[in-house]
């Protein structure tokens, strides 16, 4: 049998992809003591690594495919295929960001003046470069945990990952500049994606991920209206494209089904009532394939 050996990322994006997956019609099951999480689907194997190391297993061919952030293909330098991009973190559907940030009394106010200076970070080759097209000479050392309680003893300044920046702002510490803006990527070994079944598995698995990405924050209403009132109904509702209109029985109502962004129901629902839509219902969605 066919099987695609994929690569799941371990750690602080591990729960936010087992979601992602389970959305997309996968359901994984982790064992505490294995790094094989079981799959409900026979032609995958799953395995566990963190995203640092993901995208050197995968050039290597250990791994077929796998979900690692893009800034630790550019820490790795990794050789590997670039299949899609998926935005989604470990607390929003969004990018992070890899920032330079210094202590709020510090007199560092950009790059320039971390000439001589001491930075501690995880992402120490994406540092050096940074510095370097900067044209500013520092030590970059590397940082095994709790980077942001290293300045201004330990370092002049840190480059971090951030989603909100509430942890360094509660460590004193402020953002100088973006360094990295980072997403998370499905990337494939380049032998497996000229295979033609792993290729085509990985761009299945890619489709369905997508999906249910997009139909993240999202939900479906389905409502009835009157014909002559249609007008004044669609007038009040966003839709992901053009809201679906069908016939009814009783040839003077009709249905309408759309997709809204779930925080703007509460707003809408009123809306449609007073714009006399009858029978409304709000259902959750798993994937939106467009």
């Amino acid at each position: 049998m066919n099987r695609l050996k994929l690569g799941l990322p371990k750690g602080s994006l591990q729960e936010a992809s087992l979601q992602l997956f389970r959305r997309a019609g996968f359901e994984i099951s982790v064992n505490p003591r294995s790094y094989f999480p079981a799959i409900d689907d026979d032609e995958i194997e799953c395995m566990l690594i963190r995203a640092q190391e993901m995208a050197r297993y995968v050039e290597d061919g250990i791994l077929d495919a796998g979900l690692t952030g893009l800034d630790w293909i550019l820490e790795n330098e990794a050789a590997v295929v670039e299949v899609a991009d998926l935005v989604y973190a470990k607390q929003t559907f969004g990018k992070v960001r890899w920032v330079l940030a210094a202590p709020e009394k510090s007199p560092i106010q950009s790059v320039k003046d971390l000439q001589g200076k001491i930075i501690a970070t995880e992402l120490v080759g994406v540092t050096k470069r940074y510095l370097e097209k900067n044209g500013v000479k520092a030590k970059v050392e590397f940082s095994w945990g709790a980077t942001e309680v290293k300045p201004p003893v330990l370092a002049d300044a840190i480059v971090e990952v951030t989603e909100t920046g509430s942890s360094l702002r509660a460590n004193g510490l402020r953002i100088v500049e973006t360094v990295l803006e980072s997403n998370t990527k499905f990337i494939a070994n380049s032998k497996a994606w000229e295979d033609n079944w792993k290729r085509e598995k990985i761009q299945t698995l890619v489709l369905l991920l997508k999906g249910a990405i997009e139909a993240a924050g999202k939900v479906g209403l389905m409502l009835n209206v009157r014909r002559e009132d249609l007008e004044s109904v669609l007038a009040v509702l966003p839709a992901l494209k053009r809201p679906t209109v069908s016939n009814l029985s009783e040839p003077d109502w009709v249905a309408v089904n759309t997709v809204i962004e779930e925080k703007t129901v509460r707003e809408i629902i009123p809306r449609l009532k007073a714009a006399n839509a009858q029978g409304i219902v709000e259902y959750p969605l798993n994937k939106i394939v467009i």
